[in-house]
């Protein structure tokens, strides 16, 4: 066995920098292997697993999906592994996994006042935060604590639904929080795009949708030029939702919808958005009781290791 070969890399790791040997099928596991640290201060990025399901309004599990994500990643967390990019994203970031954040199912009206105060707490500390769901609800919380800091955001969404349906009332639900985002001003949205959207919702909010048809009709490389163009430099956060992809790329999903985009497409679409002034990101809705062969826990890893490197080429 090779000296490069390192085992627990997540605890034991020498460097905090740089992609290393370890087997896929074994050793603790963090996204990417990468080091656990509870206290990021020092870092550039710093992973958050939010195991929430409580706001869907299909089928359940995504309280799993932090968990299967780290697993599947562990693949990718290989010299070479991010291969639409000429350069090791961990050479250039310093990345911890932080762990999960606590969920009080006890008291879940608790629970987006605590998350928002966590992710704020970490980003007190100088970090740039990944985060893994859970449901798509959790992006709300995190937007209110990265527009704390921040100001108003524009808003870059791969989803397959607009999340935007109109409510007077404020329920803990996946489907309206990016209404109350917009009503609120967390959310700008004249420099915010939805893609790939794909389910009915007669209202936009002032936010520019390129549907799935559009994505459909255009090459990644001006599906992506479209979206730069609206979001301009300003501060934006991205948010992917894993049902972006269609269900022959990610059955393993709460509320999928037919008529989606490949992985592919995804990836394309997100290398072509380097350059953006993205100041925090999250990846949510897998939800590996309903996946094929850890297919849907790998997409979600590799849409998140492109967007790690979207952060690491700004250190070029």
């Amino acid at each position: 066995m090779s000296s490069d070969w390192k085992i627990d890399r997540a605890f034991a790791a020498t460097s905090p920098f740089g992609m290393g040997m370890e087997h896929t099928f074994a050793g603790a596991l963090s996204l990417f292997r990468r080091r656990y640290a509870k206290d990021p201060a020092g870092a550039d990025v710093a992973v958050l697993g939010i195991p929430y399901d409580l706001a869907v309004t299909n089928r359940p599990g995504t309280r799993f999906g932090p968990r299967a994500i780290r697993a599947a990643s562990a693949q990718l967390a290989w010299s070479g592994g991010a291969w639409r990019w000429d350069f090791d994203p961990f050479a250039r970031l310093h990345v911890v996994d932080t762990g999960d954040c606590e969920v009080d199912f006890g008291q879940p009206q608790k629970f987006p006042k605590s998350l928002e105060a966590h992710a704020a707490g970490l980003l007190e500390t100088g970090v740039k935060l990944l985060s893994l769901g859970g449901d798509h609800f959790v992006t709300y919380p995190l937007l209110k604590a990265h527009a704390a800091k921040h100001g108003k955001l524009a808003l870059i969404q791969f989803d397959s639904h607009s999340d935007t349906w109109r409510e007077e009332d404020r329920r803990i639900d996946h489907g309206t929080m990016f209404y109350h985002a917009v009503r609120e001003g967390i959310v700008d949205p004249a420099r915010s795009v939805q893609v790939g959207i794909r389910s009915g919702n007669p209202e936009s909010h002032g936010i520019t949708i390129l549907d799935a048809d559009f994505v459909a009709d255009h090459a990644p490389a001006e599906v992506a030029a479209r979206m730069r163009q609206v979001v301009g430099e300003g501060p934006a956060y991205l948010t992917f939702d894993i049902d972006f992809l269609d269900p022959a790329y990610a059955p393993g999903t709460g509320t999928p919808v037919c008529g989606g985009p490949s992985t592919n497409t995804a990836e394309r679409i997100l290398c072509g958005l380097r350059g953006l002034n993205i100041v925090g990101m999250d990846l949510v809705e897998v939800s590996p009781a309903y996946d094929v062969g850890d297919v849907t826990a790998l997409a979600g890893a590799t849409m998140a290791l492109n967007m790690l490197c979207l952060w690491a080429a700004e250190r070029a």
